[in-house]
């Protein structure tokens, strides 16, 4: 075998050629790639900082080096841990889970044991607030009037006896802004009568206060009849706000500058920028709210307030007269409208909205924008384990590639993290460095590849500037890029909310159940009492197929009936020699059965919500809508564990079960996926998991003949059935397809169905009417949805997978073309649900081909 270890640059290029184009590295970086691959050279350390952000929760990335020029260098970035998803609880290496809990900053108590409290605590508050007050009045003094208009006595454990004893009232009657946010005040009455007293207070602060949980409303009522000039009461805008409360938030009035009783006519003149969000703003219909007492206004956050009194139009037509207005941070969908492109087109002169440059969301039509979005942070209770939080973390740093070589492509991801270094990189719509995952094979073959990333910058950087990536390069809207960035940030939960509503009252009954036109099925007729020709590339077929009415043939050009594991496409006819006037075991346009995605697309067009098809989003076109729903049910204290499928692989290849919704958004990253609700409690045989498949025959679309063939068989999980965290992972758990690799527990259908029955105290044959009923129903939806599905010469085998959740109502799981077989060829049984008869093994395929070819009706029924 020759030697193809990598030896100089040329070699190296010549190996990593597709990898090389595949991530995007400048050309003039390659040789630059190759040395420090080759020698080991981690120098990011000389060049980078690492930093705590959001008070430890999380970290950044900064530049130590004085400047650093646009694609002037790269850095190998460590992968500090790989694996397969179902691997991820694992942590077998001494330290591991310990180091990614560090990375992650999921090490982190949020929770710390509170003090205790020592002897003579209460007095020291209380005369703590007894210096406040004297420093509040020696400054007044040396000012020269001696009036006190602002106070701030937060966080001092007071209580309602304490704050009675200080006599606010009489010391600082001129009181225009009085906060006791985080005490212990919870006497609605006393808080009246103490505060109504101060005649021009404008501010009023009794945030964290038990007295709000209890009495909030009744306490706030009597607070601003009493207080007839105040404008700010608990953070939140009184209808009585004006000049004094606009000027707060304009940065205006303050502590140092807490106002005058005779204020001067342009005292807002002065504001540029006005922070309104969180105010609880019912009108904006203000008189001071104008262009003409703020003419100088350019930045403006209206958001989070209901501003209802308000109507969309009148608002846009408020702000069009602000003409030095730049930049405007709003909710969407909210009060401005519900589309950001459509906010824009109203408001020209905006040139940004919500951080991101208005002409970008026009190009891009964007409905929501998401920068300035508050992060998620790593989430956990005190009862989880350092796993636990390790797993709750990981899905805003991990990244994934897929391994391929000449042959094919892995079936399984590979996820990973980065080390300390490149997982401290923060997300930018705008970044400054870009990280690609690269395999270096120094031996020139996949068994040597070891992993790495690289990062280097793409715009010039300058010292103490955080570096950033785009956790989502190369994806636009068109590809949902605002919904998928709710994976790490706290997206608008009213705007998904309404996609989910929009998409609900879109769904089902758009479609006639009627039938247009039938065509009589024939019986295959035997050409001068010779015997059907059959080519199959299926073994079972080919070995349990021996009825002297058909015999099997290797030419598919000679063959009457093509009966194969394949998609017979046009191309494939040709190369194969297939014509139209064979019969082949697929139906045009079956797709709409067989791949998951259509699938669901089939029941919802038909039916809408359907009771035996568990809710289901292809996330490739409907992720916002998923979202809303998932936001909905958690709002709602509903659960939401969710599965996600592949849309054409079988086996329960690269599928998961997770509650997380950033896991969900993120596994889109491994191919396209539905999202299902899982079903939580399926009923279950003996604590375990279990589903039917069933095998249904289908003779002609129209009229519409199907049969169900007498044997079926259970499928059972190996595991006990949990909720666990830690199950999720675990296939055996949660999966019943147990006869690729896996110990596989066959049970006979006959004695699986009595000991059901006796476990669960049910008739089968009820449950099995029910099953009839839905696949009825299933295959009526495909000849609605796609009626050029029939064909002549067409008939097909398909598995369906059913479950039975915990009330014994079917749920469909899954259709499958040309399904494996092996179990109903193998096994003898009886037929269940018609005359118990015996049904052996080796003469299942004897029963499908002569009831789809010679119009026989043993053996199956028909529904």
């Amino acid at each position: 075998m020759a030697d193809s270890r990598i030896r100089s640059f040329e070699d190296f290029v010549k190996v990593h050629a597709i990898l090389l184009a595949a991530s995007g590295i400048p050309n003039s970086l390659h040789l630059q790639l190759f040395r420090k691959l080759s020698s080991d050279v981690f120098d990011a350390g000389s060049f980078f900082r690492i930093e705590p952000c959001h008070s430890g929760t999380a970290r950044s990335l900064v530049l130590t080096s004085e400047y650093m020029q646009k694609e002037s260098c790269l850095f190998l970035v460590d992968h500090a841990w790989t694996f397969r998803l179902t691997d991820a609880p694992k942590h077998e290496a001494p330290g591991l889970v310990e180091r990614m809990a560090s990375i992650m900053c999921a090490d982190i108590d949020l929770n710390p044991e509170p003090e205790e409290e020592v002897d003579g605590s209460s007095s020291l508050h209380i005369s703590n607030a007894e210096e406040i007050l004297e420093t509040e009045i020696q400054k007044a003094n040396e000012k020269g009037n001696g009036i006190v208009r602002w106070i701030e006595l937060e966080d001092l454990d007071l209580d309602d006896n304490k704050l009675v004893s200080l006599d606010l009232c009489n010391k600082f009657p001129d009181l225009y802004a009085l906060s006791l946010r985080g005490n212990k005040l919870h006497d609605k009455e006393i808080i009246i009568q103490l505060v109504t007293k101060f005649k021009n207070l404008r501010a009023l602060w009794l945030n964290d206060n038990p007295v709000l949980q209890k009495d909030k409303r009744d306490l706030e009522e009597a607070i601003i009849h009493g207080c007839p000039r105040l404008e700010v009461l608990n953070s939140h805008f009184t209808d009585n706000y004006g000049e004094w409360a606009l000027g707060f938030c304009g940065d205006i009035y303050d502590k140092a500058n807490p106002g005058t009783d005779c204020p001067s006519d342009r005292t807002l003149e002065g504001i540029t920028s006005l922070d309104l969000s969180s105010r609880g703003i019912h009108n904006l219909a203000h008189k001071l709210f104008s262009h003409t007492e703020m003419p100088h206004l350019s930045h403006l956050n209206l958001r989070e307030n209901p501003l209802e009194q308000t109507s969309c139009h009148q608002l846009l037509s408020i702000l069009s007269y602000f003409t030095e207005l730049q930049t405007i941070e709003v909710d969407i969908p909210g009060p401005l409208g519900a589309n950001a492109w459509e906010i824009l087109e109203s408001l020209p002169n905006i040139s940004t909205l919500n951080g991101v440059d208005a002409s970008k969301i026009i190009e891009a039509r964007k409905q929501t924008v998401e920068s300035m979005l508050q992060p998620r942070l790593p989430e956990w209770t005190a009862e989880d384990s350092l796993v636990v939080r390790v797993l709750n973390a990981m899905w805003l740093y991990l990244l994934t590639y897929r391994l391929a070589d000449d042959e094919k492509l892995d079936e399984t991801s590979v996820w990973y993290m980065m080390d300390e270094l490149g997982s401290a990189l923060r997300h930018s719509d705008v970044p400054n460095f870009r990280v690609a995952p690269f395999l270096y094979m120094p031996d020139g073959n996949l068994e040597s590849a070891v992993s790495f990333s690289i990062l280097w910058p793409i715009q010039d950087v300058y010292k103490g500037s955080e570096c950033t990536r785009d956790f989502l390069f190369g994806i636009g809207e068109d590809k949902q890029r605002s919904a998928r960035l709710t994976a790490w940030f706290h997206t608008p939960e009213s705007y998904f909310m309404q996609e989910y509503q929009n998409y609900c009252r879109n769904l089902g009954s758009k479609l006639s159940s009627s039938y247009h036109g039938s065509y009589p099925v024939k019986s295959l007729s035997l050409f001068n009492g010779s015997p059907l020709r059959v080519y199959t590339d299926i073994p079972q077929v080919e070995e349990f197929l021996t009825r002297p009415e058909f015999s099997i043939i290797s030419e598919p050009a000679e063959a009457d009936i093509i009966w194969t594991c394949m998609q017979i496409d046009d191309e494939t006819k040709n190369l194969a020699g297939i014509t139209n006037d064979q019969h082949i075991n697929q139906f045009p346009f079956e797709a709409c059965l067989v791949m998951k995605h259509h699938l669901a697309e089939t029941v919802q067009k038909v039916y809408g919500h359907c009771g035996w098809f568990q809710t289901t989003y292809n996330l490739e076109t409907d992720l916002s809508s998923m979202i809303g729903d998932y936001f909905i049910r958690k709002k709602d204290g509903l659960d939401n564990l969710w599965i996600l499928k592949p849309w054409n692989m079988a086996r329960t290849i690269d599928t998961t079960v997770t509650d997380d919704l950033s896991a969900i958004i993120r596994l889109m990253e491994t191919g396209p996926k539905i999202c299902q609700k899982y079903i939580e409690h399926p009923a279950l045989f003996k604590g375990r998991k279990f589903d039917l498949r069933y095998i249904v025959l289908v003779r002609s679309i129209r009229p519409l003949e199907i049969f169900l063939c007498d044997v079926f068989w259970a499928r059972l999980s190996n595991n006990p059935y949990s909720l666990d965290k830690l199950s999720f992972f675990e296939y055996e758990t949660h999966f019943t397809v147990m006869n690729y690799g896996r110990k596989l527990n066959h049970m006979n259908t006959p004695e699986f169905v009595k000991e059901f029955e006796a476990e669960h105290q049910v008739k089968w044959l009820d449950i099995h009417q029910r099953i009839i009923k839905m696949i009825r129903m299933l295959f009526e939806a495909a000849a609605v949805v796609q009626p050029d599905m029939h064909n002549q010469k067409s008939r097909a085998i398909y598995g369906l997978d059913v479950m039975l959740d915990s009330s014994f109502q079917p749920k469909l799981l899954e259709v499958t073309y040309c399904p494996d077989c092996m179990r109903a060829c193998k096994y003898d049984t009886e037929a269940i649900m018609t005359d118990g008869r015996i049904v052996y093994g080796r003469d299942f395929f004897n029963t499908v081909f002569g009831c789809l070819f010679l119009n026989e009706n043993s053996g199956v029924t028909q529904l």
